[in-house]
């Protein structure tokens, strides 16, 4: 039965380094009060102002029902507004208030301080294994 053992499963290496990483990263979004989910959603939001919450729900790989409690967070931190949609009142927008634009320079450091947490890597190293998360990512959707 070694294809149960732990240390054979493929997904256990991911979840370990998906919370080593996330815990990384907490401490620097303690700086601008938000969750590592509502980062997500502010990245999102920083590339295109002005979305439905199904295409961030989508962009995220996450359920509407998971992101819309996030929102309504984010919006009593008045960091986004949310509006039903002129042309269908199903669909609600998204979009960033003052606030939650501030915050992109507040956060442009984040990724370049995240790196340093990883400075045993190159950068080679680290695009590759980028662009082998994505083609995984895409295999798996």
């Amino acid at each position: 039965m070694e294809q149960l053992k732990l240390d054979n499963q493929l997904c256990f290496p991911f979840y370990s380094v998906s919370r080593m990483i996330i815990r990384k990263y907490q401490p620097l979004l303690d700086e601008l009060e938000i969750t590592y989910p509502q980062y997500l959603v502010l990245l999102v939001l920083w590339e295109t102002d002005s979305m439905p919450v199904n295409d961030i729900a989508k962009r995220l790989f996450l359920q509407t029902n998971t992101v819309t409690p996030l929102l309504k967070r984010m919006e009593s931190q008045g960091i986004i507004t949310r509006e039903k949609a002129t042309d269908d009142e199903r669909k609600v927008i998204v979009r960033l208030t003052e606030k939650g634009k501030a915050m992109e320079q507040l956060a442009a450091e984040i990724p370049f301080r995240l790196a340093e947490a990883m400075n045993n890597f190159s950068i080679e190293e680290l695009t590759a294994l980028h662009s082998t998360l994505y083609r995984m990512i895409d295999q798996l959707k």
